[in-house]
């Protein structure tokens, strides 16, 4: 039997797409090459791996069987791969994942820090929402991702790096307006206020909610932003108030001169920003440098917010 780790990565990607056209894209290669890779891998294991449909495919019970075994390996491989790479330290290729909502705060000086260490190091950055970073992770297109914390996903390990506290946000009139309110503030006492929240699928949006004591059914709730630079500019021109954590504080508030800002009372809501990884990661001296230059990043943003909160 000769069984190769390329048929039994496309036999997964395969599986992940359930379309050869789609799967051939995600690896790189023709469609027909890919029809071919497919069958060779059912000669050689004696069954039919999938039922093919005009526009879908559909796992065999068989093909459930080595699906398992198929992700293992490549898991496997992976880890090994990583182990050679990284035994000494950060170097070659780095792919990272970076929720929105931390990207363009931390990584500025993040990058600068890791290409300062090693000039020839190449990190490629994926920006996108937590349930994309998880499935980066799992499929081994990511090596680490950064994000807010617990994920509490299966075969994945979360190393916490920094705090990051949320603060109110709004025009001097919105926050005028909640009048002996603003002398012990809590997010869940924001009265009749628009509570202004990122779109669906932005983990921030589920911790803003929950730290308010809303649901997606409130009233009073506006979901439409797709970024923290649109929700300042919302929230100063007067639209509603929102949640703004600390890390962004410098780049929102600086681009937003009439944005107000108030600290609510202790214990203040926050979040943990973290690193994520999967369990089969070797967690040697490289995952130890990039920890400590993210929190440093993280923590010099935040420290600079400190003096900006206004009301």
């Amino acid at each position: 039997m000769n069984i190769t780790l390329k048929q039994l990565e496309y036999f997964v990607a395969l599986t992940r797409h359930r379309n050869f056209g789609r799967a051939a894209d995600s690896v790189h290669i023709s469609q027909p090459a890919l029809s071919v890779q497919i069958r060779e891998l059912e000669t050689q294991l004696g069954q039919p791996l999938v039922e093919r449909k005009t526009r879908d495919i559909a796992l065999t019970p068989f093909g459930r069987t080595i699906l398992d075994h198929a992700e293992r390996v490549l898991a496997e491989m992976r880890s090994l791969k990583e182990s050679a790479r990284w035994n000494d330290g950060l170097s070659g290729q780095l792919r990272l994942g970076v929720i929105p909502t931390v990207a363009p705060y931390i990584l500025p000086a993040a990058l600068a820090a890791l290409r300062a260490r090693d000039i020839s190091l190449d990190v490629q950055v994926q920006e996108t929402v937590t349930a994309r970073l998880i499935d980066g992770l799992r499929s081994g297109a990511l090596d680490v991702a950064l994000m807010a914390l617990p994920g509490s996903e299966e075969g994945l390990t979360e190393i916490p790096l920094f705090e990051d506290r949320f603060v109110l946000a709004g025009s001097q009139s919105r926050l005028d307006a909640l009048g002996p309110l603003r002398e012990n503030l809590r997010p869940t006492e924001l009265g009749q206020n628009p509570l202004m929240l990122l779109e669906d699928g932005h983990c921030l949006t589920d911790q803003a909610l929950e730290v308010c004591g809303r649901n997606r059914g409130h009233s009073q709730i506006n979901m439409g932003a797709s970024s923290l630079a649109t929700l300042s500019r919302l929230v100063e021109a007067g639209f509603g108030l929102t949640l703004m954590p600390e890390l962004a504080l410098r780049s929102e508030a600086l681009a937003t001169p009439n944005l107000r800002l108030a600290r609510f009372a202790d214990p203040q809501p926050a979040r943990q920003i973290g690193l994520v990884h999967r369990k089969t990661t070797n967690e040697g001296k490289w995952l130890q440098e990039l920890a400590e230059i993210l929190t440093e990043a993280g923590q010099e943003q935040i420290a600079c917010a400190k003096d900006l909160v206004r009301t």
